[in-house]
Formats: C-alpha cells, structure tokens, sequence
C-alpha cells in the first residue's frame, strides 16, 4: 500500500478546493505538527498583509517539520487551517494546489478572531504518517 491511499466516497461530492475527501495509510508512526505562523528563520512574521505569501512560508515549515519526524510534505494526512479572514480562502488555497498538486491531504479551514501575534493571518497544523 502507497504511504497514503486517497479514496473517493460514492454519493460525496468531489472537493472543490485542494484536499481528499478520505485518506488511508498504512501502519506507520503518526506525527502531528503544532499550529505553525509565518515564522521566517529569525522568528519573525513574514509575508505581512499577504495571506498566500504567509501560507507559502508556513507549508515551508511545515516542511521542515515533517522533514525532521522522518517524513515530507507528502506524508502529511490531515490539516487544519486557521485564517483571520475567511475572505483569504482563494489565496491559501491556491498555494495548497502548488505545494500539495498530488494527493492533498484532508483539510479543515475555518476563519478566527485573531492569533497570538497580530501580523499572523493564517495558521495551521497538520498531521503525517510515516513508516514504523
């Protein structure tokens, strides 16, 4: 079995936006990503007022996250993404569609009061697989 299985549910529509409707993945070790911000390597917020450039920088860490459990982008199952304003969704995910063109992962996206650091526009944390 493929390190994850996308399944396409009879009577569902299919998404819209860049995500699977259902993953399977085999038995591995499951790593689950705290909710990361645009954080560049300095620690500040980068990409300020453009949501996709945010999101760009994020899937970066997301990236090195995943990277450092073993795994990659692709091995990411599920993630929930957190905006500020729900307007933002067109440019969050069409950086989804670059950076996950191949079997996304399923997704959650849901508009929130603000974050922790008021430059943030966009949040998200993930969960991967990887073999045991």
């Amino acid at each position: 079995m493929p390190a994850k299985q996308i399944i396409h549910v009879e009577g569902l529509s299919r998404p819209g936006a860049a995500f699977s409707p259902v993953i399977v993945t085999p038995p591995g070790r499951l790593f689950f990503v705290a909710g990361l911000l645009a954080r560049g390597d300095s620690g500040e917020i980068v990409g300020q007022g453009d949501a996709a450039a945010q999101t760009r920088q994020i899937c970066r860490n997301l990236g090195k996250a995943a990277q450092a459990a073993g795994g990659s982008l692709e091995s990411i199952v599920r993630l929930d993404i957190y905006v500020t304003d729900i307007a933002f969704k067109d440019q969050v995910n069409a950086v989804r569609r670059e950076v996950f063109a191949v079997d996304p992962p399923v997704s959650t996206m849901v508009q929130v009061g603000q974050f922790t650091e008021s430059d943030a526009l966009v949040e998200i944390t993930a969960i991967g697989v990887v073999s045991g």
